[in-house]
């Protein structure tokens, strides 16, 4: 059943967008759209001491937009973006050693990337000029909380890489959040971001539309100037994760650099990100970059991140204590070659290979673990509103 979904995925996402390649739709009534959607397909092996696994999977993503402006001064736009991974992936998640983060039949993640929500983010905004500043209202049923940098899958400096970074729940988890309100302010290429939020990981009903209290805030102040990107940003969180009844602040900083066309480019992110919980604070850095020449690209991650896999699980309250960190190395080395490219999008295929630097608390059960991908990609977009890239 999963190789019959997969099929029908890659088949699917560059016909939808090529149905769409003609002038810029735009109804009677002011409206635009656009969509855009990648999937990577393929075999994904992960090799660790005394267990490797294998899979053959997709990860996935679908994103919409319909947008109209109000006079010169005031847009409003809607946000929906979906993926397939809950039956593209199996329910534990995407093999990947080392990751962690969400929960599997009650139990913390470990050596899995969980799935995403069949519905990824769904709401709106609203922005207003007001001299030369921009003021942005923006609401959502499930969506990005004002909290790190762009989505990895969504970086330019990461789009092309199928595998999540470490750092994931660091840095940019947040992406996916039920329930988010946030009030912003932009002025010159700095902003301002203010928001309520709820605080907990999705949980592990991936079809649902998960409903909850505002009860964590967040802020992030950003600056971008031609090819260059940074921010700063802090998130008190109300009990993160399922496993743990404590509270947790989550500090992040980024900077992005990006030149080039869909010819030749170059993209690269540092960051890093902490999170300062009731069992000591975790930290995590990273660097990234991707170099497209015509065809060809090459891509690239290397990150240290601090782990607590030893003592992962429950903790009921008056049980906190220190936590063994586990201090993992791991860098990606990938290639991508498009096959065919379209006014559409592309369709590629890339391979990639990981190695980690294993620390000695985890030497014994890990040995000398490494990861392998061979993959199909297709990143399809149409229409005439904001997009991401390929």
């Amino acid at each position: 059943m999963k190789a019959i979904v997969l099929v029908l995925l890659l088949l699917a996402l560059p016909a939808a967008a090529q149905d769409h390649q003609h002038d810029p739709p735009r109804a009677a009534n002011g409206w635009t759209w656009s969509v855009e959607g990648q999937a990577f397909g393929g075999y994904n092996y992960q090799y660790r001491r005394f267990r490797d696994f294998d899979e053959i999977e997709s990860q996935n993503w679908l994103m919409t937009n319909l947008n109209r402006s109000f006079g010169a001064s005031t847009h409003f736009r809607v946000d929906g973006m979906f993926s397939l991974e809950p039956f593209t992936l199996r329910d534990i998640g995407s093999p990947q050693v080392f990751q962690t983060g969400e929960t599997f039949n009650g139990a913390p993640l470990v050596d899995y990337q969980h799935p995403h929500d069949l519905i990824m983010n769904l709401g709106g905004e609203i922005a207003r000029a007001i001299g030369g500043s921009t003021i942005t209202v923006s609401a959502y049923a499930a969506g990005p909380a004002p909290f790190g940098p762009e989505v990895f899958m969504h970086r330019r400096s990461a789009a092309i890489n199928p595998q999540s970074p470490l750092s994931h729940h660091y840095l940019d988890s947040t992406h996916v959040t039920p329930g988010v309100i946030t009030v912003g302010i932009e002025r010159a290429g700095f902003s301002f971001e203010g928001g309520a939020f709820h605080g907990q990981e999705p949980d592990e009903n991936r079809l649902d539309l998960d409903t909850a209290a505002l009860d964590s805030y967040g802020g992030r102040a950003a600056w971008a100037d031609g090819a260059w990107s940074l921010q700063i940003s802090a998130a008190k969180l109300k009990r993160p994760e399922r496993t743990s009844p404590y509270d947790a602040t989550r500090l992040s900083a980024s900077a992005s650099f990006f030149k080039g066309d869909d010819v030749r480019s170059m993209a690269w992110t540092v960051a890093l990100g902490q999170n300062r919980e009731a069992f000591g604070n975790l930290e995590a850095y990273l660097f990234e970059a991707t170099r497209g020449a015509g065809r060809h690209s090459w891509y690239a991650r290397a990150e240290l991140v601090a782990k607590d896999i030893l003592d992962a699980g429950f903790h009921p309250i008056g049980t906190a204590h220190a936590h063994r960190q586990s201090n993992i190395g791991a860098l990606t080395l990938g290639y991508l070659r498009d096959l065919t490219i379209r006014n559409w999008g592309r369709v590629s295929v890339g391979t990639d290979l990981t190695g980690y630097r294993v620390p000695a608390n985890l030497r014994e059960s890990y040995g000398s673990p490494a990861s392998m991908h061979f993959f199909l990609r297709l990143h399809g977009r149409a229409g005439p509103g904001p997009r991401h890239h390929h």
